[in-house]
């Protein structure tokens, strides 16, 4: 049996056993499978929780101070991937946010592996730097 599978960007047709066919035919059926889970339940939680979460009552909603400190630690993190070169925080984001990996991100960019390697390396150390910075400004007060 012919099987067309992507290499590297690249359509590829190869003759394969029947046994290795069906084995291939599972794996894209489960992969399907999973997928659909995930966007059914992308963030853990049921659909009637999600509907309650969307609409801010019950159990998951958010009170505004709550709000208010996630868009004040989100403002401070877009800071300081700020201080990170372009090419850091472009191979960072495709790692972190769309899970790439190195290698994947490598081809995009036109770079090498070790390259994105280093890359997302530096932007992690400079938020290693960023959280001892903060908990050093911040010390915690026992009791008045």
């Amino acid at each position: 049996m012919e099987v067309t599978i992507n290499y590297n960007g690249q359509a590829v047709t190869v003759e394969v056993t029947l046994e290795v066919y069906e084995y291939l035919d599972r794996a894209d059926h489960k992969a399907e499978n999973l997928s659909h889970e995930q966007r059914r339940h992308w963030d853990g939680r049921e659909f009637d929780e999600y509907i309650v979460a969307a609409k801010g009552i019950g159990l998951y909603g958010e009170t505004p101070e709550e709000y208010l400190c996630c868009m004040e630690t989100l403002d401070e993190l877009m800071a300081v991937l700020d201080t990170c070169t372009e090419a850091q925080r472009r191979r960072f984001l495709l790692y972190a946010l769309d899970g790439l990996s190195f290698s994947e991100i490598a081809a995009l960019c036109g770079c090498s592996k070790s390259a994105v390697q280093f890359s997302i390396e530096g932007v992690r150390k400079i938020f290693r730097n960023f959280q001892k910075q903060t908990i050093r400004m911040t010390p915690f007060q026992a009791t008045k």
